[in-house]
């Protein structure tokens, strides 16, 4: 297995990351990028797992709770405790100038 990536690998992977790379970075570019997709490259390799798993670990048996009718506060109650309030609506003070 080669070491280095070649140059024409180095600058396909920087076309597709929208960057330039120097000629005086090449020689480190094609080391590392090496290292890296030996790496992925053992992901890949690791047994046991399904793609299903992997992307998304996420059961289709769950089951939301059923709503429950609650008793709400009670409109009157709630204005009688706010400064100012519009009919049914509480109003408070402007937070964005335009």
């Amino acid at each position: 297995m080669d070491e280095i990536l070649t140059r024409e690998e180095v600058l396909h992977v920087a076309d597709l990351a929208k960057i330039r790379i120097k000629e005086e970075e090449m020689e480190k570019y094609q080391k590392e990028l090496k290292i890296i997709f030996n790496d992925i490259e053992k992901i890949n390799e690791v047994e046991g797992y399904d793609d299903d798993i992997i992307i998304a670990p996420f059961s289709s048996e769950a089951r939301l709770r059923d709503d429950e009718v609650e008793r709400h506060i009670e409109i009157e109650s709630t204005l009688k405790n706010v400064p100012r309030h519009s009919g049914n609506y509480i109003e408070v003070p402007v937070v964005i100038n335009e």
